[in-house]
């Protein structure tokens, strides 16, 4: 069980202050790797919590390999987010209030693996031909927006 799940046992559905880390990959082919999250029923970046003990290096390459079975190396800081734009409430109830570490990473393999439970799909999109905007989590808006990585959302 995850650190920040096990709070949520004392504090319930009352705000976290969430660290973790979002990655951009990229295939060989330019194409950008997202979920489709089994929570929220759109698509998203890979991301995820960090753990105790756990570099953000360490939690973004767990967190794609983890949710997309990609394996990723060296992920390339990006930027750092967090404020009122990265406050959300899931559909269970729980809040968080994010400090999000963004990095861009390549893939390494294309083996593409949804995490039972949390992503239902994974798919590379072609840049011209992403999710449309009510298709994706806000927070990925934000930080594809943010990183200026993306200019379509």
């Amino acid at each position: 069980m995850g650190y920040l799940l096990q709070l949520r046992k004392f504090v319930g559905h009352r705000p976290l202050i969430s660290t973790g880390a979002a990655t951009v990959v990229y295939n060989a082919k330019n194409q950008l790797l997202l979920v489709y999250r089994s929570d929220t029923h759109l698509w998203g970046l890979p991301s995820g919590s960090k753990e105790l003990n756990e570099a953000m290096e360490t939690t973004a390459v767990r967190e794609v390999f983890e949710e997309t079975g990609v394996r990723i190396t060296e992920p390339a800081f990006v930027t750092l987010l967090s404020g009122p734009q990265m406050q959300f409430t899931y559909p269970n109830g729980d809040q968080i209030d994010a400090v999000i570490v963004v990095y861009q990473a390549t893939a390494t393999d294309q083996v593409l693996q949804p995490q039972t439970g949390e992503t239902e799909k994974v798919h590379y999109f072609s840049l011209d031909n992403l999710p449309k905007r009510n298709e994706l989590t806000a927070f990925s808006q934000h930080i594809l927006e943010a990183a200026h990585l993306i200019t379509q959302y």
